[in-house]
């Protein structure tokens, strides 16, 4: 059986899509996917043995230049390849119309969350089999049992698998233990302050471990310099790509995450991870597996899910923190004592 998987981005959602593949290998042998992403997520779906072939696209890009793509022959290519071949389904797994228009090009059944489950609730009328998924559960999960309503086999009851090829992807493990420090993230409110993140890289050279910082973008590189300067121990990354952040995360004794989607691929390489939120629901979104731990605000707004934090400081908060440096006000909740006390149990069961 041949499917077409269509889900395109974000990183996380690309990540939370990898369980769904491995039910759907284990109920249905010799199944392989044919998997539609965003180009610069195009390696991660190559690391999974149930696919087959990777199909990038440009979408992002696409909508910033459209007369370079039509003038390229980039979107007559992209049309051609999904059309190359006949499905015996496709899917989906987006639910939104950006995806739901590219199924106009692939030869086969399409399938998809129907009106009251998706995103974009208009993308439903580009299916020919749209199915009914329950909100107020994870993500993991909703993928989970759109496959199986799909493809016709029943949810395992067990916690998904990401099912990840370690050697496929030579992401070899490292022998030197350090910890990776996943400070970058996208809304400004999402940021653990960059004050919290030095403190607890003291605390954790302090007991003997290294720290290692990766980055992205030159804002995430002067903040990784500036929580490492004149710390031994910890150490800024040079520039890498995905496959790159990938061989560090899978080489590390534990993670310290904010809500990104690298703390999603250190969930779906198993790395032991800690992941902090402030203004977003782990129960939805949060990294998703037997050794992630969650640590969320029980600040009053929180989750407020705002991308601008409107919170207005009383009094008592403004005597007692630092708000030039201790923002947003929620994550004062998740002090670097606070953190690093969730945090020993984790790193004491990696030492032994």
């Amino acid at each position: 059986m041949r499917v077409l998987l269509i889900k395109t981005s974000s990183l996380g959602d690309v990540i939370h899509t990898l369980p769904a593949l491995t039910d759907a290998a284990r109920a249905i042998p010799g199944i392989q996917f044919d998997w539609v992403v965003e180009e610069a997520f195009a390696e991660i779906p190559r690391w999974h043995p149930a696919v087959a072939e990777v199909i990038p696209v440009a979408i992002r890009r696409w909508r910033k230049q459209p007369l370079a793509t039509w003038k390229s022959g980039e979107w007559r290519a992209c049309k051609q390849r999904l059309g190359a071949h006949p499905y015996d389904l496709v899917i989906d797994a987006q639910g939104l119309l950006k995806s739901a228009w590219l199924t106009r090009y692939a030869q086969g059944p399409v399938a998809g969350l129907d009106r009251a489950s998706a995103r974009e609730p208009f993308a439903s009328r580009f299916y020919d089999q749209p199915h009914s998924v329950a909100w107020g559960q994870h993500a993991v999960e909703r993928l989970r049992q759109l496959f199986a309503a799909a493809l016709g086999y029943r949810v395992p009851d067990s916690v998904g698998e990401y099912g990840l090829n370690p050697q496929q992807g030579n992401l070899s493990a490292q022998n030197e233990p350090y910890l990776v420090f996943l400070h970058g993230t996208t809304w400004d409110t999402k940021h653990w302050p960059e004050l919290y993140w030095r403190q607890l890289a003291e605390r954790v050279v302090a007991q003997g471990w290294q720290v290692r910082l990766p980055w992205g973008n030159p804002t995430e590189q002067a903040r990784a310099q500036r929580i490492a300067a004149e710390l031994p121990g910890v150490s800024v990354l040079p520039k890498l790509n995905l496959a790159g952040v990938a061989r560090e995360l899978a080489g590390a004794s534990a993670c310290v995450a904010v809500d990104t989607g690298l703390g999603h691929l250190a969930a779906a390489l198993d790395v032991p991870t800690l992941s902090l939120f402030g203004p977003t629901n782990p129960g939805f979104t949060g990294a998703y597996g037997a050794r992630q731990q969650h640590l969320a605000s029980d600040f009053a707004c929180a989750p407020c899910l705002r991308k601008r934090c409107n919170y207005q400081p009383t009094a008592d908060e403004r005597a007692r923190f630092d708000l030039s440096r201790e923002q947003p006000l929620c994550f004062t909740r998740l002090n670097p004592a606070h953190v690093m006390a969730r945090l020993q149990p984790l790193l004491a069961s990696e030492a032994t």
